[in-house]
């Protein structure tokens, strides 16, 4: 072994290494529950259209208000229903991002690049 060598990285004991992450795995399968569970309601059009969303990305429902259902403008309603749609996997991805970077985040610098 080398001389001044402690076995870890940049300092870091490999037992308490691997005990951090095993802390970090915990945490980010707790997360990934609880994000499935949750459910994301986005409306469009002034509440016309609306969309729930799992935190799985499976849309459960869409609920579009009758009064704007005009054949003679379908593309309005598409768009409706895109942007609906759109937002809420948006608001999704916002949500499992934030819930995993402040996981990552916790390894405090000790492991940089791996996240």
């Amino acid at each position: 072994m080398a001389k001044g060598f402690n076995g870890g990285f940049g300092g870091m004991n490999m037992n308490n290494l691997m005990k951090q992450a095993q802390k970090m795995q915990k945490q980010m399968e707790q997360a990934q529950q609880d994000l499935e569970a949750k459910e994301f309601e986005v409306t469009s059009g002034g509440g016309a259209v609306k969309v729930v969303i799992t935190g799985k990305k499976v849309i459960k429902s869409i609920e579009i208000d009758p009064d704007v259902v005009d054949p003679d403008d379908v593309e309005m309603l598409q768009d409706l229903v895109l942007t609906a749609v759109n937002e809420a996997i948006r608001q999704a991805d916002e949500a499992a991002a934030s819930a995993m970077g402040g996981i990552a985040g916790g390894l405090g610098g000790g492991m940089p690049g791996l996240f």
